[in-house]
């Protein structure tokens, strides 16, 4: 007797049903995926702030102060100012970052920047002085290799910027406080003159950060508490696409900036359809390698410095005038336009806020929408002689993200952050 055959198999209505359940799951299972490679990315760049946060005190404990956002070895033989690209001295121009490197495992590079005739980056010789050139594109500056280094400990994952036009590019700034004026000079002249009155009175009263350029910094300075203080903050590389955040526009005049500093993000220079990004009809200062976050060894603020001013992730502005001459009631006029005081916010590629150091060396995740006081308040600004803003020593008029910029305001932080 014969036996009947059975098909077992399946048939095409089951082969469709199956591939349509796999491909769903697929898709819920692709956003997940992605969150969790996120997640590790961000846990990656808390790590290097981390890292960042023990190479400060470790500095401190070594030279009992911190190391010196705009430090260096002066001005060249004959130079005349600071803001003039130079192969022969670095003008005071390096950030704190440089100084951090034998703290950070960076001990060869450092080396390399200490000593004289530093490689090149395309393998040539060339005669260099002991702590580099001006880390900027002037006089062959460009080829000077460790100015160019692309340091893991400096870069957050979640960036994607990478390479050309950039040197080397750094997602983490120091913390200038919560006003632009003096940001670049500090208490010196454009001659890096140190001993004129009224540039170190500005400095006194603008300067209200962890970090006063070309000013020796300590600990003892953060009255408000180490744990209450910003030190550090991440931000975002320029990836050339016009982001509000990465390539600053040029505003004008400091003295009328510091009254109103929402005018940087002034919707009418903003594309309406996409408010991250300027419209193609604003004027930026980005040409060639100027950009957010380009040059971590360079100590303005468009490269390595963030202001407790606007929230995370808002527009940055440069303003027309930088640095002050001591011998003349003038601004004088800088060489670059990032070599200007600037509003420069924090940010990142993380969904909804960036990290910042607190000077305890404790990591935090500030959220886009932290309470940032009225950003048409004026900020404390003392432009050579005359108080432009408000006055030195008034509390920070940028709320509870305004008094985590400042060390000595004597604030109380009352609110969770």
């Amino acid at each position: 007797m014969l036996k009947q055959r059975v098909n077992r198999g399946f048939t095409l209505v089951e082969l469709l049903v199956v591939i349509a359940i796999i491909g769903v799951l697929v898709g819920l299972l692709l956003p997940a995926v992605q969150a969790a490679r996120e997640a590790a990315r961000r846990m990656s760049c808390s790590n290097n702030f981390k890292q960042l946060g023990l190479g400060v005190h470790n500095y401190h404990s070594a030279f009992n102060q911190l190391p010196i956002q705009k430090s260096g070895t002066g001005l060249p033989v004959g130079g005349t100012t600071w803001d003039i690209p130079s192969g022969s001295s670095n003008c005071e121009e390096l950030s704190a970052l440089v100084g951090l490197l034998p703290f950070v495992e960076a001990q060869a590079l450092w080396e390399q920047i200490s000593n004289p005739n530093g490689p090149n980056k395309d393998g040539s010789s060339a005669v260099r002085p002991a702590m580099g050139p001006t880390p900027d594109n002037g006089t062959g500056n460009s080829n000077y290799g460790p100015w160019n280094e692309e340091l893991q400990f400096l870069r957050c994952p979640s960036d994607p910027g990478t390479g050309l036009p950039a040197a080397g590019r750094t997602n983490y700034a120091v913390c200038l406080g919560d006003s632009i004026v003096s940001s670049t000079d500090g208490p010196t002249s454009w001659t890096l003159y140190k001993k004129d009155s009224n540039a170190g009175q500005m400095a006194r009263a603008n300067c209200r950060g962890v970090f006063v350029p070309r000013q020796t910094a300590k600990f003892r300075d953060i009255l408000d508490g180490l744990a209450n203080t910003v030190m550090m903050g991440e931000i975002v590389t320029d990836l050339g696409d016009r982001d509000i955040r990465t390539n600053p526009r040029p505003y004008g005049a400091t003295a009328d900036f510091v009254v109103n500093p929402a005018q940087c993000g002034d919707a009418a220079y903003i594309n309406a359809t996409r408010p991250q990004f300027w419209a193609t009809t604003t004027a930026l200062i980005n040409s060639g390698s100027i950009g957010r976050g380009y040059r971590w060894a360079d100590g303005n603020p468009v490269y390595t410095g963030m202001m407790t001013i606007s929230p995370p992730n808002t527009a940055a502005c440069v303003m027309d005038e930088g640095a002050y001459d001591h011998s003349a009631n003038a601004l004088a006029a800088t060489a670059s336009s990032d070599k200007r005081y600037g509003l420069m916010p924090p940010g990142s590629r993380h969904q909804g806020g960036c990290h910042v150091l607190m000077g305890d060396g404790a990591v935090k995740f500030i959220t886009d929408s932290i309470e940032a006081g009225t950003q048409t308040n004026p900020m404390v600004a003392l432009i050579h002689t005359t108080t432009a803003g408000l006055s030195a020593g008034r509390q920070s008029p940028y709320g509870l993200w305004g008094k985590l910029g400042t060390k000595a305001s004597k604030e109380v932080i009352d609110s969770e952050f």
